[in-house]
């Protein structure tokens, strides 16, 4: 079976992005496309594409979600003993790729990585819905498991175990953030001819230049 995906094709009519339009600090950019993203009513605004690779190089890719942003980094939970968790502890760099398709926009972060502090983690653990707490103590993500029913059966387990009572997160459960050393604005333009704009950390200074498309 093939499929022809020549003829896929379709402008790009969102708009340019100029120099002058960007802002000193790639973070206040990115607030500034998020909040537009967001009220353009984006779904899932916060979804994000986290592609890490292990000590072997081979790279792999899943969606996560960011929960916080500051100076120092973007945020996402999961499993520590997760296949991402393996291979930041074995390879701690990652890129984060914002897919805003209907803007015609994408945003590139690469960086090193590192666990957010066990306080932060805990707190944010302790602000989801109960149902997820449950579920993150149910699921050995990223293990092999004969069928959905197992699941069910853990979690089944777990809201017996911890009935009547707080959730506490699971030990092998945290965030990590990503500390850029670049971040990538593109936005789609006519003819191919797509405006993109890397942030490049230099000592403690953001430099940027303008990449071909």
């Amino acid at each position: 079976m093939s499929h022809m995906f020549e003829a896929k094709r379709r402008e790009y009519t969102q708009g340019g992005l100029r120099r002058a339009d960007l802002a000193k600090n790639p973070f206040d950019q990115f607030a500034n496309w998020y909040d537009q993203v967001e009220a353009a009513g984006v779904t899932d605004p916060t979804a994000m594409v986290l592609a890490t690779a292990d000590a072997m190089g081979l790279p792999s890719q899943r969606i996560v979600l960011l929960k916080h942003l500051d100076q120092s980094g973007f945020v996402f939970y999961t499993h520590l003993a997760s296949r991402k968790g393996r291979e930041l502890r074995e390879n701690p760099k990652a890129s984060l790729l914002f897919p805003w398709h209907s803007l015609d926009r994408q945003v590139k972060v690469t960086g090193t990585v590192e666990l957010v502090d066990l306080q932060m983690a805990t707190d944010y653990f302790a602000s989801r819905p109960r149902q997820s707490q449950l579920a993150a103590w149910s699921s050995a993500q990223s293990d092999v498991i004969s069928s959905r029913q197992v699941l069910l059966d853990a979690y089944d387990r777990m809201e017996e175990q911890f009935a009547g009572t707080e959730v506490p997160m699971p030990e092998n459960w945290g965030g990590y953030r990503v500390r850029p050393e670049a971040i990538e604005f593109w936005q789609g333009g006519e003819f191919r001819l797509h405006d993109c704009f890397r942030y490049r950390l230099q000592g403690r200074a953001w430099v940027v230049d303008r990449l071909a498309p």
